[in-house]
């Protein structure tokens, strides 16, 4: 959850070091946008959120409200089909399935989605990686390459 006691002096320290790119991630958008309305949109500060699969598909919704330079989701760990979101208004697609012991599989097709929307609307992709017991043989190879496409700066 995002959690910004006095976020005019964080956006101050954000504004004084554009030389370095932040990101911040959060599973409360909606917050996020309320949080941050009225606040000046700063290029160095990418504002994003996760988005596991079709029951948190809203989350893209709040996102677009966000004010941000650049706007990214995060589907990780994807556990399911996110078919019926659009990402329109989002700049940057990162990818990755769950790791770890207890690790649930990953279906290419709901990688093909995200692809295709990322392509849709122009969106950078980025593949992190296929997840699975031991995430290191599972590798990041997508569609025979390494995807680590990036959002150019926007202002």
């Amino acid at each position: 959850s995002l959690i910004l006691i006095d976020a005019e002096s964080h956006l101050d320290c954000r504004r004084a070091t554009r030389r370095h790119t932040y990101q911040i991630l959060t599973k409360r958008p909606d917050r996020m946008a309320n949080i941050l309305r009225g606040f000046d949109v700063l290029p160095n500060v990418w504002l994003g959120t996760s988005v596991e699969d079709g029951r948190v598909i809203d989350r893209l919704d709040d996102l677009r409200r966000v004010p941000a330079a650049i706007r990214f989701v995060s589907f990780e760990p994807l556990i399911g089909s996110v078919a019926a979101g659009r990402l329109n208004g989002i700049h940057w697609a990162i990818v990755g399935g769950e790791s770890g012991p207890n690790a649930r599989p990953m279906d290419p097709l709901w990688i093909d989605e995200i692809f295709a929307m990322c392509t849709d609307v122009g969106a950078a992709f980025f593949f992190k990686q296929w997840g699975g017991k031991n995430k290191k043989v599972a590798g990041r190879s997508y569609r025979g390459r390494i995807w680590d496409d990036v959002p150019a700066a926007t202002l």
